[in-house]
């Protein structure tokens, strides 16, 4: 007799509609793998990785609110059993660099997901990693040039805490500083207090250079 096929549980999370829903139909055409649920934020999918701990985790990078990125980080010291497919529309060796610092375990181009999003989520459910061809090439070009998949020099981006990070997204996005404070449960003193280090630690004199520096960061994208 034989073992039965244990079911993959999948979370999806994309802002975008027509995404999210082709690839959820992706996965669910799959008789081995069931999606437990979609979400359209990085925060909704820290939340409902929490409360329903998926064996993996498929995300987009970009998205309003926290971005995934972001997400990541945060599931993954809270949540490491869940494992992380990142998808992007694009390609860096800086990206590759934050993606990897972030604990995901895959990264895969949306343009590849028609061809291999079963492998990527089959092999991260296998507590494997998966990345898209020419992103691997990335890491091994990094790894032969450092000796180190990491980074070789920090990004701007990562002399910010995680809490900084989502304040200076949430600013970028538009909010007011009342608003940030409600939507993290922290004071407005606080949020003040993180905007003015975050301004002096980066240089920057106004809101529209914080937007600036945010979308080049890929903390948001607006």
């Amino acid at each position: 007799m034989q073992p039965a096929v244990k079911t993959t549980r999948i979370l999806v999370a994309d802002d975008h509609e027509v995404v999210r829903k082709g690839v959820v139909h992706i996965l669910a055409s799959q008789p081995d793998f069931a999606v437990i649920g979609e979400v359209c934020t990085g925060r909704m999918a820290v939340q409902e990785a929490t409360l329903q701990k998926p064996d993996v985790l498929v995300m987009d990078i970009m998205m309003p609110d926290l971005n995934g990125l972001e997400a990541a980080r945060q599931i993954s010291k809270a949540q490491p059993e869940v494992q992380v497919l990142i998808l992007s529309m694009h390609e860096s060796e800086e990206l590759v660099q934050e993606i990897l610092s972030s604990g995901a375990r895959g990264y895969m181009l949306k343009s590849d997901a028609g061809r291999d999003l079963v492998t990527a989520v089959t092999m991260l459910a296998q507590k494997k990693t998966f990345f898209t061809s020419s992103v691997s090439e990335i890491v091994l070009a990094g790894f032969l040039r450092t000796g180190s998949p990491g980074p070789v020099e920090s990004r701007e981006s990562t002399r910010l805490s995680p809490r900084e990070r989502e304040i200076v997204q949430l600013l970028a996005e538009g909010k007011a500083n009342k608003e940030v404070a409600a939507h993290l449960n922290i004071s407005v003193k606080t949020v003040e207090t993180h905007r003015s280090n975050v301004m002096h630690k980066l240089g920057l004199t106004s809101m529209s250079d914080l937007v600036r520096y945010a979308i080049r960061n890929k903390l948001t994208s607006l």
